[in-house]
């Protein structure tokens, strides 16, 4: 009886892990599934029996009730699951199985629990990331990047002289002033300096006004270049039937002291039904902001007369062939001259406006309207003379130039 144990016992295991042989094992080869078993003590060599006579087989007993894969469960080897509990305690228990390709070597068994075990770190380059290029460790031993280059903005403020003054004249930076002045002045000889001229009459027209009509007319010329000319200019008035009630004529030397400005100074000569007189001029002529044509002059006669004028004109263009233009105009007096009829201070204003067609740049008729008015001294003389102070005329003209 006691020889049959041995033989009952293996007969039953092979029984029960019949079904264990049976179950799905194609996803034991999954990774990490493949670990080897752990090592488990050798068992103590048992002490061999003394050789008994084999009694009869007895029947097998039957299993317990259980459903086989109950009992297949319990005896599966489960050394490689668990709880987490029972984990943590093995964990602390036992070493951790070796994971392939990995060494442990340097790992000591055996430490305590919830201890790291002891590793060799002599290889390691304590988890610094491998040098760029360009690091440098001679001064500490720890890796640094390269200053960045500084540029732009970034750089700091220099010293360095400051630019040259700008000139009017960008070659008298790298050359003599006074070689690139004479090159200027003979290439506009060559270039641009031409002589040319000029004639314009900016009013000729027929005056309709109360009494005897009149006449009247201003005009000038010049010949020159851009910088220096030789200018004429008349101006006067009259009636019909009388003759020549005033008149001037002026020659005058122009020189432009900017591009829009010109000095004039000459002479002038009146002639007419008064005392003749000749005048030395000084004035201006040119266009200011806005576009207004102005013009001033100051006239000291021969008896040592001072007159003064200023007028000014604005040509308003309304379509390309319509222009209307108006008209102001300032006579003045340092004292009186009787025998022109001129008292001192403002002598007289005249208004006017000129409605013009140009047919052709260069020819264009017009009509319009003019207000003359006598002012302080002179009005006095011309009252006890027994004429009018003022008079509005409706004109009619032709203004041409060529």
């Amino acid at each position: 009886m006691i020889r049959s144990l041995p033989m009952l016992g293996s007969t039953v295991a092979l029984v029960l892990a019949a079904p264990a042989f049976a179950q799905d094992h194609s996803t034991h080869d999954m990774p990490g599934m493949g670990q080897p078993a752990q090592t488990k003590p050798a068992k103590a060599p048992t002490k061999p029996r003394a050789s008994q006579p084999a009694p009869s087989r007895p029947r097998i007993k039957p299993a317990d009730a259980r459903t086989p894969a109950a009992d297949t469960m319990q005896d599966m080897d489960h050394s490689q699951h668990g709880s987490p509990a029972s984990d943590q305690q093995r964990l602390s228990a036992e070493p951790i199985p070796a994971m392939p390709g990995m060494d442990h070597s340097q790992h000591q068994s055996g430490a305590k629990p919830n201890t790291p075990p002891e590793m060799d770190h002599s290889q390691h380059q304590g988890g610094a990331m491998p040098d760029m290029p360009g690091m440098d460790r001679s001064q500490n031993g720890e890796a640094s990047m390269p200053a960045k280059e500084m540029t732009g903005t970034a750089l700091p403020a220099g010293n360095a002289p400051p630019p040259p003054v700008p000139r009017d004249h960008y070659a008298d930076r790298d050359f003599p002033g006074g070689e690139m002045g004479r090159s200027r002045e003979a290439m506009m000889k060559e270039s641009g300096g031409g002589q040319f001229g000029q004639l314009m009459l900016n009013v000729f027209e027929y005056q309709a006004h109360s009494g005897r009509d009149g006449y009247r007319w201003d005009g000038e010329g010049f010949y020159g270049g851009d910088i220096n000319r030789l200018w004429l200019k008349s101006e006067g008035e009259g009636e019909f039937g009388r003759g020549i009630d005033t008149a001037e004529i002026q020659a005058l030397y122009s020189h432009a002291i900017d591009p829009y400005f010109n000095l004039q100074a000459g002479v002038r000569q009146d002639f007419g039904r008064g005392p003749d007189r000749t005048y030395a001029t000084i004035g201006f002529e040119g266009l200011a902001p806005g576009m207004f044509e102005v013009e001033g002059a100051l006239f000291l006669s021969n008896k040592g007369d001072l007159l003064g004028r200023v007028e000014g004109y604005y040509d308003q263009r309304i379509t390309q062939r319509l222009v209307l233009q108006p008209r102001l105009e300032l006579n003045l007096a340092a004292q009186d001259v009787p025998e022109n009829d001129i008292g001192s201070g403002f002598v007289n204003i005249e208004l006017g406006a000129r409605l013009r067609y140009e047919i052709s740049r260069q020819f264009a008729p017009y009509v319009g309207v003019s207000y003359l008015r006598k002012t302080g001294d002179t009005a006095r003389l011309s009252r006890l003379a027994g004429e009018d102070v003022h008079a509005t005329s409706v004109v009619v003209g032709v203004r041409f130039w060529f």
